[in-house]
């Protein structure tokens, strides 16, 4: 953890020392943060523009278009290197697709990266996934986000206290860190005051209405089952720290009639590594 995000956590620290929290589990849990980029829509302000809710859809050449709905474009230019700790390309276009609601067992959206210079074609928004007379549906599209995307570059915690260990029946805390469950109430206190949550984060932890597991482990349990029964192409390692969060979007914020629904693209790291961006997976949680 370098200096400005030590220091943009003191408000954490000093609450969780206030609780009484010993300062080594405070400093043990503190190991964990990362850097992340939350973006919010917004026409004016002082933060940067590194993307947009939808917009024209603008895909390369040869690129079928994708099956789920457009919901937005992040220019990775326009990041600094050290916006996430996620190995992103450091060019080009990252694109978003996704329904704000569960999938089962399918992949509820895709990733497509446009390379720098790429020659592209503008697409109809609705040709692969138009639900023809399901009007639920059409208006869901409808009430999808317009508009720049403004940056803030800030640090993440975990929101979830514990974890499921490899052949274990039961969830234990979040090994090496007994405090957890106080550690993740304190950042939910202080987080507002350090770095409030956008409606499309890149990197850090995975937040959803309710986390009782990292919403990640849930996203990967739910990737290896669509692979099992034939729905996602594999390979797929069950091992959630095989996996990192790629984005989150709180849908709910946004679309009328999905109040609650957050939806996280995750990738295997070995496959953002190698910019194998269409091998993303994404899961819903949505509490209608």
């Amino acid at each position: 953890m370098n200096t400005e995000m030590r220091t943009r956590l003191r408000p954490f620290r000093a609450e969780a020392l206030a609780q009484g929290i010993p300062a080594e589990d405070v400093e043990r849990w503190l190991t964990l943060a990362r850097p992340c980029v939350n973006l919010t829509p917004a026409k004016e302000g002082p933060e940067p523009v590194v993307g947009q809710f939808g917009g024209p859809l603008l895909l390369p050449v040869g690129v079928p278009t994708p099956e789920y709905p457009f919901v937005a474009s992040v220019d990775l230019a326009a990041l600094p290197a050290d916006a996430t700790d996620l190995p992103l390309p450091s060019d080009g276009h990252l694109l978003f697709f996704s329904w704000p609601e569960s999938d089962y067992p399918y992949s509820a959206g895709q990733v497509v990266y446009v390379p720098a210079g790429a020659a592209v074609t503008e697409r109809d928004k609705q040709e692969s996934w138009n639900s023809g007379d399901v009007d639920e549906y059409r208006e869901m599209f409808a009430s999808y986000p317009r508009g720049p995307l403004r940056a803030s570059f800030d640090v993440s915690l975990p929101y979830h206290a514990r974890v499921t260990l490899p052949g274990a029946q039961n969830t234990v805390c979040i090994p090496g860190h007994p405090r957890a469950e106080e550690l993740v109430k304190v950042w939910e206190k202080t987080q507002d005051d350090i770095a409030p949550a956008g409606t499309l984060q890149i990197g850090g932890y995975s937040d959803e209405e309710a986390v009782y597991l990292d919403p990640v482990e849930d996203a990967v349990s739910a990737a290896v089952q669509a692979v099992e029964s034939g729905n996602w192409d594999g390979p797929a390692s069950a091992d959630p720290a095989d996996w990192v969060l790629l984005a989150d979007w709180f849908a709910g914020a946004d679309v009328a009639g999905w109040e609650g629904s957050t939806v996280h693209w995750v990738i295997q790291r070995e496959d953002l590594a190698a910019r194998r961006l269409d091998r993303a997976f994404v899961n819903v949680y949505w509490n209608p």
